[in-house]
């Protein structure tokens, strides 16, 4: 059971209306084995940002043994997972999301893709095999960060682009400053109760990368804003990924496809698990509409490298419009 005071439930946000949100039917479904796939890619791109994938090549045993790992880790005693906290950037999180005062109902493993870099204070957690955790992780992202490569390839071949791997090569450079994010939802019934509103466990935002490709167990909470403003629930499908365009692929693409706004609701009486892979370029890179892409149109976004993008993302709260200070600013 979950005690918490009122007071203490002050620093979290909740949904205020209790009506059910809509479950919407129409989340663009792609089968990656179909010819047709990378115009559906390009449609589902431009109106939502978001789509979900099924014949995507990677064994449902990689994603079922991550889970059994990331399930045994969230199960550990709190002062057990501290001893890879606070996130620096990297390590175990509780509650606060980034910097800036953020706060979730939600704890949360953050990691680099880069697998010499997960240090012996990982390691140290992972009871007496602390290999095992490391082979299922570098299993799962290696297959999905190959799947991602192959939709950024996909959506190139729908855009016309002469350079199929001009999203892709980003993922693939050496130093892709890529990240992995496994997060833990508890359920709160007594919560809920007690306030009689839907608690947040991770608030509204986009990715700041170029594509995010998500995995959860099949506990619902994920919502995705639509054009209009309205938030729809995504219905749970653990056998599947759901894709996100990111912040970068956005302005890649001179705002043809659109980042998704995103959040996360809590469920009273399941746990949610989910697993995200963030494919993100070299710190180095520099980030831009494609001049193929803009021709006989204007560039709505200046120039800038990933590393500045990351450093203003990360300086602001998560709901803010981070690619506003980047956009250029039409002559009057």
């Amino acid at each position: 059971m979950v005690l918490i005071s009122k007071p203490a439930l002050e620093q979290f946000s909740f949904i205020r209306n209790r009506k059910p949100t809509t479950v919407f039917s129409g989340i663009p479904l792609i089968d990656l084995s179909k010819p047709d796939s990378k115009h559906l890619l390009v449609e589902a791109c431009e109106e939502f940002g978001f789509f979900k994938v099924i014949n995507h090549g990677v064994p449902m045993e990689f994603i079922s043994k991550l889970e059994s790992e990331a399930v045994n880790f969230f199960s550990l005693p709190l002062s057990e997972k501290e001893k890879v906290g606070p996130p620096s950037p990297f390590g175990y999180g509780n509650k606060s999301i980034g910097q800036n005062g953020d706060v979730g109902w939600v704890e949360y493993l953050l990691l680099t893709t880069n697998q010499e870099s997960i240090s012996q204070r990982f390691s140290s957690v992972f009871g007496d095999n602390p290999e095992k955790f490391r082979c299922a992780l570098n299993d799962y992202v290696s297959a999905v960060k190959k799947m991602a490569c192959e939709i950024l390839e996909m959506m190139a071949d729908g855009l016309k682009l002469q350079q199929r791997n001009v999203f892709s090569k980003l993922l693939m450079d050496e130093q892709s400053d890529s990240v992995f994010r496994l997060n833990h939802y508890p359920p709160c019934p007594e919560i809920e109760a007690l306030t009689d509103q839907n608690m947040i466990g991770f608030g509204e935002h986009t990715d700041p990368q170029i594509i995010s490709v998500l995995r959860s167990n099949n506990t619902s909470g994920l919502q995705i804003s639509l054009s209009d403003g309205s938030w729809i629930s995504v219905p749970p499908d653990q056998n599947s990924f759901f894709v996100n365009v990111g912040d970068s692929l956005q302005v890649m693409t001179n705002g043809r496809f659109k980042s998704v706004r995103h959040r996360v609701l809590t469920n009273s009486m399941k746990a949610r698990v989910s697993m995200i892979y963030f494919g993100g370029p070299p710190l180095s890179e520099k980030i831009a509409p494609l001049p193929s892409l803009i021709k006989g149109k204007e560039s709505l976004y200046k120039e800038f490298t990933w590393f500045e993008y990351k450093r203003s993302a990360y300086s602001s709260r998560l709901a803010d419009n981070r690619l506003v200070l980047f956009e250029r600013i039409a002559a009057s």
